[in-house]
């Protein structure tokens, strides 16, 4: 999840489909140069655990922020400033040992302390980590000495590893991360110019191979006409989400490349299932029956983007292609609207993000609904807004949102989740997928739940975003999945 889009055992590799090829360019690659990355995602703040959102995690992280761990864009889960890990005969204790000769940016050597501070500030009550659920199964963090970190488990956990690769390792001297950084990456923090620009400069104490550029430069903008203009007058040399899919002719020449990667970002129509009417799962089945999620994608993306059925990526394990379950069927609809004890529909309010596409799949929504009697009062809402009335206060009966993790569905297994979803049996299934001892097990377990969710209607998964990104054809080694909308900028050159 994500503040502007606010909002990851056995992971696939996907291979992106290049829709233009070009000559790779002969001109030597400049060590010494500037990369400037354009982004509609602007960090609220720098700090990952406190509502930073998607653009945080685009710009820091891997960049100016390391974990124990790191999921790389094509899905796989390396050492990172771990270089082992030894877990007990009964799944409950791990044993991390830290790699030596790291100093975060401040020059302070990386020691347990700082692992285990990182831990807690994941879990602290006050928390904003989207992964936060995720790591109470954390009983408790121990240091034996500066190289050791033993952590115990409540009980088993087969994505602990895994999800050890979203968590920060923040120098435990830092206490204040909003505004400024103390990490372990191959870049440093240069200047934040809020609404215009974020730059990192390389870090030369870095204890891994360079950045094979001096600086990055993220410049933001708040909407994609404007982006794409910037690319085509090289005020930026890539873009790393593509938002405009009818922009994307005048990049096919040799002078760009256009890259369709794996995407795991999710568009949702999100019903608060604790309140009336949407607590009925046949009032949440009609409304997505009521809407015709390929013609709305249709109309945002044309031949781009994916129906899934569900919250599910074909990135995951557990993928099932769902969309039959709740067809697009307006008379279905309409009978079932009647037997959920509202034959002549009722009226709600549809909170909406004001930034693409959020207010024309609005406007669709609010014309499909009507054709069966739902009267949808659309109500246009800043990111900020979103994230405090809907997500904290759970002030809403329906809203729109994109979700951009991968292997998220788990989600549904937490009613205290803000879209309020409680099935006991769900919760019962992804708790013994998470304390299953192999893969297959774990991924038949999630296949059960999923068909679940999707039965009763959870949210209605509108339609699976593409991930397009477009760039100079001097440009390479940039990210073409950004897998959790993590942008590695190290292996970025320009020739």
């Amino acid at each position: 999840m994500n503040t502007k889009k606010f909002g990851k055992f056995a992971m696939v590799g996907v291979l992106a489909l290049s829709l233009v090829t070009t000559t790779t360019n002969a001109i030597a690659a400049d060590s010494n140069a500037t990369i400037n990355i354009g982004s509609l995602y602007e960090p609220q703040n720098l700090d990952n655990t406190g509502g930073g959102g998607q653009g945080v995690t685009e710009a820091l992280n891997g960049n100016v922020y390391e974990g124990l761990f790191k999921l790389t864009d094509s899905g796989k889960v390396e050492n990172l400033l771990a270089t082992a890990y030894k877990i007990s005969s009964d799944g409950l204790t791990y044993t991390f040992t830290l790699r030596s000769n790291v100093r975060f940016h401040s020059g302070k050597t990386l020691t347990s302390a700082d692992v285990k501070y990182s831990i807690g500030k994941v879990t602290a009550a006050n928390s904003q980590s989207a992964r936060k659920s995720s790591f109470k199964v954390v009983k408790s963090v121990a240091t034996p000495n500066d190289k050791s970190v033993v952590i115990t488990l409540s009980s088993r956990s087969i994505s602990f590893v895994y999800n050890l690769s979203y968590i920060w390792i923040v120098n435990e001297d830092a206490k204040d991360i909003s505004a400024s950084e103390d990490g372990t990456g191959p870049y440093t923090l240069g200047t934040w110019k809020r609404g215009s620009t974020l730059s990192l400069n390389r870090f030369d104490g870095y204890w891994g191979s360079a950045a094979k550029n001096k600086q990055v430069v993220f410049r933001y903008f708040t909407d994609a006409t404007a982006l794409n203009n910037a690319l085509l007058t090289r005020a930026v040399d890539v873009i790393t989400s593509e938002q405009s899919p009818d922009a994307l002719a005048q990049f096919k020449s040799s002078a760009f490349k256009i890259t369709n990667g794996a995407s795991t970002t999710k568009l949702l129509l999100v019903f608060n299932d604790r309140v009336a009417p949407f607590k009925k799962p046949l009032v949440r089945k009609a409304i997505t029956s009521a809407i015709d999620n390929k013609k709305l994608l249709q109309s945002i993306w044309g031949e781009y983007g994916t129906l899934t059925g569900s919250m599910v990526p074909p990135t995951d394990p557990w993928y099932e292609n769902l969309t039959k379950v709740n067809p697009y069927n307006p008379t279905l609809a309409k009978k079932q609207l009647a037997q959920a004890g509202y034959p002549k529909g009722f009226t709600f309010r549809l909170d909406t993000p004001n930034y693409d596409p959020h207010p024309a799949a609005a406007t669709f929504i609010k014309s499909e609904l009507a054709k069966v009697g739902i009267t949808v009062n659309i109500n246009i809402i800043t990111a900020d807004q979103w994230y405090n009335n809907v997500y904290k206060k759970l002030d809403y009966a329906a809203t729109l949102q994109e979700h951009v993790n991968d292997r998220d569905v788990v989600w549904y297994g937490n009613p205290n989740f803000y879209w309020g979803y409680n099935n006991p049996r769900v919760i019962s299934l992804i708790n013994a997928a998470e304390q299953a001892k192999s893969a297959t097990a774990q991924t038949q377990l999630l296949k059960r739940a999923n068909r679940i969710i999707v039965a009763d209607a959870a949210s209605d998964w509108i339609y699976l975003y593409p991930q397009i990104v477009v760039a100079s054809s001097t440009l390479s080694g940039y990210p073409i999945n950004g897998l959790n909308s993590q942008f590695f900028a190290y292996n970025i050159t320009k020739g």
